[in-house]
């Protein structure tokens, strides 16, 4: 029987409830300095806004060495009573200190990977549900090579469904290629990451024809052509027969984009995407994404 493998244990798809399928509590990167998701307290208090919304469940995408504190996940979740999903899986190689990625080539990160989806995150008792990986802009370099054949070997082990960031949107044809072509991961087992920032419907509609989930996540920044054309977006692919293939998150980076400091945060997905894509989708459809669709992208047959 599948199951969605919370920071509190292992639950049925259906119990997952309302989730944001994309998004981070805590997140350090040398990319983005001054600007860490490092802040207890404000984390407790985005989940009490989400779950104030009608929010039941995070997905935390925020992989191995980014300061994703699992061991203070499981007393959120208990304090705020919403659901939680931990992440192991490395991003892209800029985020992280080239010393690290040495000693982790050197130990094997298929093995850790592992190890964080059965045994558990360091000492903490608390096991990743999901292995994230990412793309480059428009291609996959050798660093993207390792860690997806590291996240296909980890998939092949346990079970654990694999979630890609796509730089900007791109290469996600790429990524089926090689984690579903040439590694034997199935579709159905993958999610895409920023859909939204690359709205090219050809290619929305071929990586959906793989049977992975395309999430379409984060409100709209400067440069990326999120809001405005999602509701498009995601009516096209519904009309296409992809429908059941969708999922919603809020891909909160920065500090600064909690609603908590001000920013529109985890409560925006449900504040205002909601209604936006019910406008153009039916409500029906769009529960049926925030409700339903998560449960059965992050469930898996553990082995």
């Amino acid at each position: 029987m599948s199951h969605v493998r919370t920071v509190l244990g292992d639950i049925r798809p259906e119990e997952l409830g309302v989730c944001d399928a994309h998004d981070h509590l805590f997140l350090r990167s040398p990319q983005l300095p001054g600007q860490e998701l490092d802040d207890l307290a404000a984390a407790r208090a985005e989940l009490a806004a989400f779950r104030a919304a009608g929010g039941a469940a995070v997905v935390q995408w925020t992989p191995y060495g980014m300061g994703r504190r699992a061991a203070d996940l499981p007393e959120l979740s208990r304090a705020t009573g919403v659901r939680l999903v931990c992440a192991t899986g490395l991003h892209q190689a800029a985020h992280y200190d080239p010393g690290l990625l040495d000693r982790l080539r050197g130990d094997g990160l298929a093995g850790l990977f592992v190890s964080e989806l059965t045994d558990g995150i360091g000492t903490t008792g608390v096991r990743a549900g999901l292995i994230k990986v990412a793309g480059g802009f428009h291609t996959l370099d050798a660093h993207a090579h390792w860690t997806m054949r590291a996240a296909a070997e980890a998939h092949h082990a346990t079970g654990a469904p694999i979630a890609v960031h796509l730089e900007l949107g791109t290469a996600a044809l790429d990524v089926l290629d090689l984690l579903c072509g040439e590694l034997g991961v199935p579709g159905e087992r993958v999610i895409l990451g920023h859909a939204n920032r690359f709205p090219d419907p050809v290619v929305q509609r071929q990586a959906a024809g793989s049977g992975c989930w395309l999430a379409f996540d984060g409100p709209s920044r400067a440069h990326h052509a999120t809001d405005w054309r999602m509701p498009e977006a995601v009516r096209a692919l519904a009309e296409a027969g992809f429908g059941d293939r969708l999922l919603l998150g809020g891909d909160t980076v920065v500090a600064g984009a909690r609603s908590v400091d001000g920013g529109p945060g985890m409560p925006y997905l449900l504040r205002r995407v909601r209604a936006r894509l019910a406008a153009e989708l039916g409500a029906e459809p769009v529960d049926r994404i925030l409700d339903e669709h998560p449960g059965r992208a992050f469930a898996a047959d553990w082995k």
